[in-house]
């Protein structure tokens, strides 16, 4: 089974939405529902893919935008964390802790998802939950091991970690989802993270400060 990954980087936060699409089926995966549905289904649409299953990884505005309309135009049920229903809720509002106006209301979720590793399926693509808390309350990554790669939301970046001085954030929290969690996955998998460009676990363990940093204090 032959996947490929389309990436678009959209919105005030220039956050990453990631659409995986099994290339025989042609059935797709979205991650992260940013801005922009209509842009959204449209990189599906010209990829000839059908997107059966809306994925996020945390509740922040700027992952969960597009969630509703998304949901609405395409008839893809919608999966989060349970610990997310809250942020959910009050997306409207969350504009004003960002220094914006309201904000549209999120989609409601099909399945809300759990602290333990779950396995999500869509026709033979396999996505593993795994639970990296600390940026935000019920964050997860999903990791696809049969290709060697992990959407990390933000909890890891390129260079950087996810941003801790929001409510909810724990700085203690989201090393240990690192170092617990996306560290073990091994050197060579590759990390596709809500912003800025893809590394990999290896090149974040010998070369990111914050790892650097805290590894010496363990």
């Amino acid at each position: 089974m032959t996947i490929e990954i389309k990436q678009a980087t959209l919105g005030l936060a220039s956050t990453n939405v990631y659409i995986v699409g099994d290339t025989e089926t042609k059935e797709a995966v979205v991650i992260d529902p940013v801005d922009d549905a209509d842009y959204i289904q449209q990189m599906a649409e010209d990829a000839g893919w059908t997107i059966k299953l809306i994925l996020a990884t945390h509740a922040h505005f700027d992952h969960v935008l597009a969630s509703k309309p998304l949901k609405e135009a395409t008839g893809a049920p919608f999966y989060i964390h349970k610990d997310c229903v809250e942020w959910l809720e009050n997306l409207p509002t969350q504009g004003r802790l960002f220094g914006m106006s309201s904000l549209p209301e999120a989609a409601t979720p099909d399945r809300l998802l759990t602290t333990e590793t779950e396995t999500i399926q869509v026709s033979e693509m396999l996505f593993h939950t795994l639970y990296t808390p600390g940026h935000a309350p019920g964050h997860l990554s999903f990791y696809m091991p049969e290709h060697n790669l992990v959407f990390s939301g933000d909890t890891l970046f390129a260079g950087s970690i996810g941003r801790t001085d929001l409510p909810g954030g724990d700085y203690e929290v989201l090393m240990h989802s690192i170092f617990g969690k996306l560290l073990p996955l091994g050197d060579e998998t590759h990390v596709l993270a809500g912003h800025m460009q893809r590394t990999t676990i290896g090149r974040e363990r010998h070369t990111n400060p914050f790892i650097l940093d805290y590894a010496d204090k363990i």
